[in-house]
């Protein structure tokens, strides 16, 4: 027989073997492997069992060393990190990762200090500053997991002084043939480039008006589904085309949008479809250029259905060599908007540029154009628009903003505009600034 000294040691390496086998188990759903069964019909994990050579008196003595390792440890500070409540129990938390267990969480706060000229600014973001003084613009929190081989999950909650809101809940399916890609659920759909993105995408504080006015102030999003394609060209060309509900007051703005209006035939739904294509110009140039259409029933009258087309483009230059900081894009979306109504069409042009330039690691400036047309009849005259009644002339409005990031998780913009509205005897003025904070991992924006 063994002394007893090295039969414990060798004890010691089995048991740990044996231990670092359910725990390699454990993680095993992350890779594509099955998990350690429960026991069957009770929804628990299997009862444990001492390792086979292990005899009763060895385990006691181990547990008796382990337990004056383990004071040793703690008194003189050096207790391993794989004790604490966090390591043991799969959940990791950092500033740039909030993971509890492939759970994928993130929070984004944006807060913003405002002054207008006007009392009654013409803000047509949803998560705009809409009034002088502090404003508290949204509480996202993001959540994406993988849910099994095939799907997916992503979630957006909103939180403001208001309440809760779902922006988005959609799976997408990881494993269809043929370069195919599902997505269901409630989601921003993919109409130009501005409008499937959140506001901590955005080079501003407030969105163009012209999404608000044409698709309403949270974007044009609804329950539905959503196909893509990438094709196999040599060049980036992908294909999107979803079917919505047409109804919201905030999201379908230019088709049933707060009507009631029941789905009784397939042309009750909002139909969208888009073509994006990505070309590397050089090493330090890249250009994307986009085409959308969307169409859908209004509730001017029976059978009367609304059109949007829509082109955008985004210029980016950014030096690949030499540690260079320097970053430049330019980015412009147009909308032309056609609507049936009782005995008429109307149609309506709206659009945005802008430019941003980031001359350091920490610091950017950017300023932007929009301009929207009133609505015109089919003989091209001013008409009575029963969207926008008071939109009787052309409005232009100028911004610009300067960007600090104290940090990778928080940015600061100061940011002013001359509102140019048409119908009214005066420019509107405004100031912002606002604050952004995040915490957690966030999904990769679209380039």
């Amino acid at each position: 027989m063994f002394p007893t000294s090295r039969r414990l040691a060798g004890s010691v390496v089995f048991l740990s073997l044996c231990l670092a086998l359910p725990a390699s188990a454990q993680t095993a759903p992350e890779s594509g492997t099955p998990a350690t069964p429960s026991t069957p019909g009770t929804g628990t994990p299997p009862e444990e069992t001492p390792p086979a050579g292990v005899s009763a008196e060895d385990l006691k003595a181990l547990e008796e060393a382990m337990g004056k390792d383990a004071a040793a440890a703690q008194a003189s500070g050096t207790t391993s990190d794989t004790s604490s409540p966090a390591a043991s129990s799969g959940v990791t938390l950092s500033p740039s990762n909030i993971n509890i267990k492939g759970l994928d969480l993130s929070f984004v706060l944006d807060v913003a200090g405002a002054a207008f000229s006007s009392k009654e600014p013409l803000q047509t973001g949803g998560h705009d500053p809409t009034g002088s003084g502090f404003n508290f613009q949204q509480l996202e929190m993001s959540l994406n997991t993988a849910v099994d081989p095939y799907f997916r999950f992503t979630g957006n909650i909103v939180f403001n002084q208001f309440g809760v809101e779902v922006e988005e809940a959609y799976a997408t399916t990881t494993a269809l043939p043929a370069n195919l890609q599902l997505r269901a659920g409630q989601f921003l759909t993919r109409f130009g480039r501005l409008n499937p993105t959140h506001p901590h995408a955005w080079d501003f504080v407030d969105q163009p008006f012209a999404l608000g006015r044409v698709f309403g102030g949270e974007g044009n999003r609804g329950l539905g589904t959503e196909l893509s394609w990438l094709s196999p060209l040599p060049w980036y060309l992908e294909v999107v085309g979803s079917v919505t509900d047409a109804s919201g007051e905030g999201t379908a703005r230019s088709f049933l949008g707060s009507a009631d209006g029941g789905v009784t035939s397939p042309f009750d739904f909002q139909f969208t479809g888009a073509v994006k294509q990505f070309f590397p110009l050089s090493d330090d140039l890249s250009l994307l250029w986009g085409l959308s259409a969307a169409n859908g029933p209004n509730p001017t009258g029976y059978h009367n259905r609304s059109d949007v087309f829509g082109t955008d483009v985004y210029l980016k230059y950014r030096p690949v060599s030499g540690g260079s900081h320097t970053l430049v894009t330019l980015q412009g979306e147009l909308f032309y908007r056609r609507r049936q109504v009782p005995q008429d069409v109307l149609s309506d042009l709206n659009g945005y540029g802008q430019v941003l330039w980031r001359f350091a690691q920490r610091w950017a400036a950017a300023g932007r154009y929009e301009f929207g047309t009133p609505a015109h009849n089919s003989n091209g005259l001013v008409a009575d628009d029963p969207l926008d009644p008071e939109w009787t002339a052309n409005r232009q409005r100028i911004s610009a903003n300067v960007t600090f990031w104290p940090t990778e998780f928080s940015r600061l913009r100061l940011q002013g505009a001359t509102d140019l509205i048409g119908w009214r005897d005066r420019p509107d003025y405004s100031v912002f600034l606002a604050l952004e904070v995040v915490m957690g991992a966030h999904g990769a924006h679209a380039f």
